[in-house]
């Protein structure tokens, strides 16, 4: 071959890529809870990304296991969150795990999903627990289904994996904010329930000026319609700008921020929910979902 042809097809293949080069969306970090703050929306993940891919390849892998009703016993095991495979391995070797009442020591066995798998006598449930935290923009639906919403927050996490997943709290069509979706059931419904006191910031922009002692009245007490309610703190965000409120509260209560500021005659323009048990959208753009980290899981089964 030409040495000249060999040096021109070198050119065009180290330049074939250099159009597909997309430039990375900077997301905009959350300020303390209180503090105004920018949000800048990031570019879409494109179809064609190495992420989504791998997303594609996932779905078609659940779609094989939903077709044929089995997994191999050491999958089943890793998913259910008691080990890795390779660990779940030696488990099995060990004579440690029963499927249907009766030990399984053989290598490769696969089990259907309605087998009754346990290990140290407590059954295991194969699908993997996912928990995601989303910020939520306004006018999507806090609901995994309505038939009268034009978009649900599940049509944020569309993408993000392939367990199904549910909104734990609801967060109103107009309310933005921090919020959590997972198929962890018992951590969904210790962090709704009333005895928990699972803390919650919320930062309100009202129609005008709060006077102080209406702040001194929220952080006292209201008497709603569904009961008696008082914040656990709240003051000015800026002390030059009265319509700006930033709100600690733990009930869980329908609306409540909004009624407790429309119960004394003002009306809340803007409501971002900044803190949920803990999380906070820092690094995160509106819109924007993330997993949450190994060390988050951890302190929120803590709660």
């Amino acid at each position: 071959m030409n040495r000249n042809n060999r040096n021109t097809r070198k050119d065009r293949n180290d330049n074939s890529g250099a159009g597909n080069r997309g430039r990375k969306g900077k997301s905009s970090a959350d300020k303390k809870p209180f503090e105004r703050k920018k949000i800048r929306l990031k570019r879409r993940t494109t179809t064609d990304s190495p992420k989504n891919k791998n997303k594609r390849w996932g779905a078609k892998r659940t779609e094989r296991t939903a077709t044929t009703g089995e997994m191999r016993l050491n999958r089943f095991v890793a998913n259910a969150g008691v080990s890795s495979r390779r660990e779940a391995d030696k488990y099995i070797a060990a004579g440690l795990i029963t499927v249907n009442g009766k030990p399984v020591t053989e290598m490769g066995v696969k089990v259907k999903m309605t087998d009754d798998v346990r290990f140290d006598g407590r059954r295991l449930n194969a699908e993997k627990k996912v928990y995601i935290l989303v910020n939520k923009p306004k006018d999507f639906v806090t609901t995994t289904a309505d038939p009268h919403a034009e978009r649900t927050v599940m049509d944020l996490v569309e993408d993000a994996c392939d367990e199904r997943v549910y909104p734990v709290g609801r967060l109103d069509r107009s309310t933005t904010g921090v919020l959590l979706l997972t198929n962890d059931g018992e951590m969904a419904d210790r962090l709704t329930h009333p005895s928990h006191n699972i803390k919650k910031i919320y930062q309100a922009t009202l129609d005008k000026p709060v006077t102080k002692n209406d702040l001194l009245q929220i952080a006292d007490g209201v008497e709603l319609e569904d009961g008696f309610i008082a914040a656990d703190a709240i003051s000015f965000i800026d002390p030059a700008d009265k319509t700006e409120i930033g709100l600690e509260i733990h009930s869980g209560k329908n609306r409540v921020v909004r009624r407790i500021f429309e119960h004394l005659g003002y009306k809340v323009k803007k409501l971002d929910r900044v803190f949920f048990a803990g999380l906070t959208k820092k690094n995160l753009s509106r819109g924007r979902w993330r997993m949450l980290s190994q060390k988050e899981v951890q302190f929120l089964k803590m709660k």
